[in-house]
């Protein structure tokens, strides 16, 4: 198994997808790593939809339209539910933190058994919410694409310096 700074390292935006179908053993191992993920005051204030099917497929295509998002062989809705969520007292709110850190153990579970996934954060909200039904206190969130990657060239990443990141107080 790796260890974790080699995990975080080797994660990437995957621009591109095999048509090989994910495993289920893998998804339930992703999907297993999502469920036991933290949040505030442990509210868990999120929905996860698994889109496998071509009608699901085509609606969230049809939210954000990039060719490259269109060869994943299936995605994960992610929405917070408002209602669900903790609130601090100074009214901060924090469902959007909780599905955040729950999208990148999906991320980091999704690399460690070799497939590829991103974070599609820039799509047609609204649309999504009406293709999907959703309730109106679920807000769907992110969108990520899952499946074996296109190529084998993981893109340069550049990170700032830690003195630029990190400072003591």
């Amino acid at each position: 198994m790796k260890q974790l700074i080699d995990l975080v390292g080797s994660r990437y935006s995957c621009r591109g997808y095999q048509a090989r179908a994910v495993e289920e053993e893998k998804l339930n191992y992703i999907m297993e790593c999502v469920r036991l993920a933290p949040s505030a005051v442990n509210r868990q204030p999120w929905k996860f939809r698994l889109v496998r099917s071509q009608e699901g497929k085509e609606a969230l295509q049809s939210c954000y339209q990039r060719e490259w998002f269109c060869s994943a062989p299936l995605y994960v809705l992610a929405s917070v539910l408002h209602d669900e969520e903790w609130v601090r007292s100074d009214g901060k709110h924090h469902g959007d933190i909780d599905v955040a850190i729950a999208v990148e153990h999906l991320c980091l579970a999704a690399t460690e058994q070799g497939l590829g996934s991103c974070w599609v954060c820039n799509f047609d909200a609204r649309r999504c919410h009406e293709l999907f039904r959703m309730a109106e206190n679920e807000e769907p969130t992110v969108i990520v694409p899952i499946g074996y990657a296109a190529s084998a060239d993981v893109p340069e990443r550049k990170r700032k310096a830690p003195e630029d990141v990190f400072f003591e107080v």
